[in-house]
């Protein structure tokens, strides 16, 4: 019987990379697909990179061309798309580049399955900001979007983008809304692994301030290995459909700040210094994930909490002293 195949595209990204090892340990055959443009940061994959499973691309989301080349090529039977510009911060600041490589992109991809190879399953990562201000104190598959950020609208139009191609054109097409979900992949630019980086660099002198934003945010945080493995178990699926990711239970940026800090032993306050450039233009609301539907179908139950998170984060940024 020949391996399944599949395409990871952001196969160098936090979620990407997990896929692509969660998938290798499933005798897959895996294609990963990362941006031309890059300047080879590989890191999270370098592992891999010798694994005679794992065969790596270069193409670009803005390239239809290129896509449709790494498609043909690969004629995979699963096509999971972890790759998009994914910073809320960002996406104020670059809208249009933004708002195509997040959205546009996934029509040209879609464009591509349905003229190519229906039976090429296709999953499609959202993002709850796509519930920006909401007034709903916990959100789920029925909430309806209200984005008030670049990314956020990106994401909205890539939700009912898939849903219209799975309704009119018979598409397998799936995916989850995924709440925050962080772990030691996670790029420097995200406020969890600033956090993790400064507060190490801080215990061991290299450091002296951490500056933050909005530290009264509320944020619904998990671990983002366990989401990517529920991605997985959603393409299984016979009846294609979308799912709420997330832990249901939301802390302060300050509150993950004290306890990065009290795992080493320091008292935050001393350390931590408001910056109001910092804050973004748009003020999300406290969003909170009801995923009663995930668990009801899917057994959906993470067992890392917030301190587990901190704990996996830390240790794993403080080994990086060791040597």
């Amino acid at each position: 019987m020949s391996k399944k195949k599949a395409l990871v595209l952001g196969a160098t990204g936090q979620d990407g990379s997990y896929m692509v090892e969660l998938l290798i340990d499933k005798k897959y055959e895996v294609h990963g697909m990362y941006r031309k443009s890059s300047v080879g940061n590989t890191q999270n994959i370098e592992h891999l990179i010798t694994n005679k499973n794992f065969f790596l691309h270069k193409g670009d989301l803005l390239d239809p061309i290129s896509l449709n080349n790494i498609i043909n090529e690969v004629n995979p039977s699963e096509i999971y798309n972890f790759a998009d510009q994914d910073h809320v911060g960002w996406s104020f600041q670059i809208p249009s580049y933004s708002f195509k490589v997040t959205a546009l992109s996934v029509i040209e991809i879609l464009e591509i399955i349905r003229k190519k190879n229906k039976k090429i399953k296709y999953f499609q990562p959202i993002s709850s900001n796509i519930f920006g201000e909401t007034k709903k104190f916990k959100q789920n598959e029925k909430t309806n979007p209200e984005p008030n950020s670049i990314y956020g609208l990106a994401k909205t139009t890539a939700f009912y983008a898939s849903k219209m191609y799975s309704k009119v054109y018979k598409l397998h097409i799936c995916g989850a809304i995924f709440f925050n979900h962080e772990s030691p992949k996670r790029h420097q630019d995200y406020v969890s692994k600033k956090i993790v980086q400064s507060v190490c660099e801080i215990f061991h002198g290299k450091r002296k301030i951490l500056y933050l934003g909005n530290i009264k945010s509320k944020i619904d945080w998990g671990y983002a290995k366990e989401y990517v493995e529920y991605s997985w178990k959603i393409m299984q699926r016979k009846k294609p459909d979308f799912y709420i990711i997330g832990t249901g239970k939301n802390n302060t940026v300050e509150y993950f700040v004290k306890k990065c800090f009290e795992y080493v032993g320091l008292n935050y306050k001393k350390y931590i210094r408001i910056d109001k450039k910092l804050f973004r233009p748009s003020k999300t609301r406290n969003l909170l994930a009801d995923t009663l539907k995930a668990k009801r179908e899917l057994k959906f139950n993470p067992k890392t909490d917030l301190k587990g998170l901190i704990k996996i984060m830390m240790d794993d940024e403080l080994k990086k002293y060791n040597g």
